[in-house]
């Protein structure tokens, strides 16, 4: 008899707890998600000029032309279905020879770009889907842009300020661009 009241007592448990836990907790936060953080609780989606979704503001994107910032170099091509670094060490060959490679490559493709390559241009990002460059390199590219789309550096600027995002509480982190709302602004420009 203990038994089977015990088992009944941890079935009832069981139960009120899934109900609490499996559907009513988030049901609560699906809903303040919904209200309290909409955009982020959807993907941060960015739209073009006539609301298409083009991609997500956390996720970053090629870009092929030279009309469009670049983001950083993805060891898996942008793909979401395969996040990841390449796992190289900083001192391997293969990964000396890459970053050789793309450096030749950037200045090849920035003839009028001023200074150093960013150092983000030159290191795939550890996820392979990071959205954010530096303010640096996006400052870099202005040149070419600029050329390629007839634009003003000072118009570039601008919308690099908008599409920056500032370092956490001011001092954690560092400023980043979002490659993929600056292109989308360009795009809808």
């Amino acid at each position: 008899m203990t038994f089977l009241r015990q088992g009944w007592a941890g079935l009832r448990l069981l139960l009120v707890m899934t109900v609490l836990v499996g559907l009513l907790y988030p049901a609560v936060i699906t809903v303040i998600a919904q209200v309290a953080l909409k955009n982020q609780a959807n993907g941060s989606l960015v739209t073009n000029a006539s609301g298409q979704v083009v991609g997500s503001a956390l996720l970053g994107q090629t870009f092929d032309g030279p009309q469009w910032f670049q983001p950083r170099p993805s060891a898996s091509d942008y793909s979401g279905t395969t996040s990841g670094g390449s796992n190289l060490s900083p001192a391997s060959k293969a990964q000396a020879d890459a970053r050789a490679q793309r450096e030749a490559d950037l200045k090849a493709a920035n003839p009028d770009a001023v200074g150093p390559v960013p150092e983000d241009a030159l290191t795939a990002s550890a996820s392979g889907l990071d959205a954010y460059i530096s303010v640096a390199y996006a400052q870099w590219q202005v040149p070419r842009v600029a050329k390629a789309r007839g634009m003003s550096a000072a118009d570039l600027q601008s919308m690099i300020a908008a599409a920056t995002d500032k370092a956490v509480l001011g001092y954690i982190g560092q400023d980043g661009v979002n490659v993929t709302r600056l292109n989308a602004a360009l795009a809808n420009r």
